[in-house]
């Protein structure tokens, strides 16, 4: 590898050239840094800022106070504070390859980094069940779908989450029972608690890909419904259907950001179960790259709205005139 060159590692160092113990810090050219913050900046602002924007103009109109937009609302929150919270530490340790903020920080920055995939996942999982009402069991969906219900899957989604999320980080709970050695040396500058290895094989299976797979078997369940009530709505546009084309749409839309969620987490947590059948080779720039790829999920979730949604776009302008004319 010629180090000369501008996109390529200029040297190695130390985190802390003063502690014998430090970890070992890799050092990347300007020319391929500067572009790089300017990004992972660029793409916090978008979230922070997008997922403001979803639940103020949820929050501002009553008619759009709902079972599925309060999960919807719920899930923008974490998006939030993950752009808010989580982003902006994982930003400084990828591209300067240590961690500045100390060990407690390392775990609660940890913990909230797992905490928010988990309610996301769960959110997912519950907002399936609530289309699954919606379309499969029109007549009940009013009666079982409440506000008080929605609020308590809101609830159970941040308490479980936060319990499994921070209990597997403070209790330094070693998910994977075959580990490397290499993998557990301590050393100063570093936050290994982000990486996959650290995850588990376990982790990814019981918190990502058994939700998945439940949230997958509803949908497939929903879609061949719904294709049912298509064809009695197109068939007989009069007819007393309780389920209206507006529900089916919603539908669609909330089926495309589970499958932008899976798209953009599936190889971070395919990477984990890869891990240990390669022995622990994956390189740790591939977690990082595969780890901001996840993280643009929360980008996307606000652009699927305006989209997707014409209520979202025409509310959306309604504030935004609000706005304009206080300005």
């Amino acid at each position: 590898m010629n180090l000369s060159q501008p996109w390529t590692v200029e040297s190695f160092g130390l985190c802390f050239a003063s502690l014998n113990d430090s970890c070992i810090k890799t050092v990347y050219s300007p020319v391929l840094r500067a572009p790089l913050y300017l990004l992972f900046t660029i793409t916090i602002i978008l979230i922070v800022f997008g997922n403001l924007w979803v639940i103020y103009t949820i929050s501002s109109f009553q008619q759009l106070h709902t079972p599925t937009n309060y999960l919807i609302v719920s899930m923008a929150v974490s998006d939030l504070l993950l752009g808010t919270f989580v982003m902006p530490p994982s930003m400084t340790r990828s591209l300067e390859t240590c961690w500045y903020f100390g060990d407690f920080f390392c775990k609660f920055h940890s913990g909230t980094d797992f905490t928010l995939c988990n309610a996301s996942v769960l959110h997912l999982t519950f907002i399936s069940i609530d289309r699954y009402y919606a379309v499969c069991q029109p007549l009940q969906y009013h009666s079982r779908m409440t506000t008080r219900v929605s609020v308590f899957m809101i609830l159970v989604s941040w308490g479980f989450s936060a319990f499994f999320g921070f209990g597997i980080i403070f209790s330094e709970l070693k998910i994977e029972s075959l580990k490397t050695e290499e993998v557990h040396v301590a050393c100063k500058g570093g936050c290994l608690a982000l990486h996959g290895r650290e995850i588990g094989v376990t982790y990814s299976i019981v918190f990502y890909f058994l939700p998945m797979f439940i949230i997958v078997s509803i949908y497939s369940r929903i879609f061949v419904i719904a294709q049912k009530h298509v064809r009695v709505i197109n068939n007989y546009p009069t007819s007393s259907s309780s389920v209206t084309k507006k529900d089916l749409k919603a539908t669609k839309t909330l089926a495309i950001v589970i499958g932008v969620f899976m798209s953009c987490w599936t190889p971070y947590f395919m990477c984990n179960i890869i891990d240990p059948i390669v022995n622990h080779t994956i390189p740790a720039l591939l977690y990082e790259v595969l780890m901001w790829v996840a993280y643009l999920n929360a980008v996307f979730n606000p652009l699927i709205y305006a989209f997707f949604y014409s209520w979202f776009r025409e509310k959306s302008k309604l504030l935004y005139q609000k706005l304009y004319k206080l300005c």
